[in-house]
């Protein structure tokens, strides 16, 4: 199974030290050497991005910085697991090294695999 793994966490002001990349890196290369990391990225600062919505047919654009945002996206990872449960334990080791932040988990679909169907509340009340 493949997972979305979106870490957020309060801005930073500047890079990670020497330190925090060298733990990263070796978190990174262990998952990539034993296959359950697929892809990662970490995100530049917000400033340099933006945030676009539609609503109403209305599309608006919002430089960065997001000053009202409390957390910001930091990066995001493609996880291969066996379980949720896998992939939950993977996170727990990265934010073991990346420090106080979420990260939201999402599981992929895969062709071949379908979703568990939605619950409506509605239809069963």
């Amino acid at each position: 199974m493949k997972f979305l793994s979106v870490y957020k966490n309060k801005e930073r002001n500047g890079p990670p030290s020497q330190e925090e990349m060298d733990r990263m890196g070796k978190l990174i290369e262990e998952g990539m050497r034993n296959g359950t990391l697929l892809a990662v990225e970490g995100c530049l600062p917000s400033a340099l991005g933006a945030r676009i919505r539609q609503d109403n047919g209305t599309v608006t654009v919002t430089d960065g910085p997001f000053a009202e945002a409390k957390e910001v996206i930091g990066g995001l990872a493609i996880l291969q697991a066996g379980s949720k449960a896998e992939a939950i334990e993977q996170v727990r080791n990265f934010l073991r090294i990346a420090g106080d932040g979420e990260c939201e988990l999402r599981q992929l679909y895969e062709e071949g695999t379908a979703p568990a169907p939605c619950q409506d509340k509605a239809a069963k009340a």
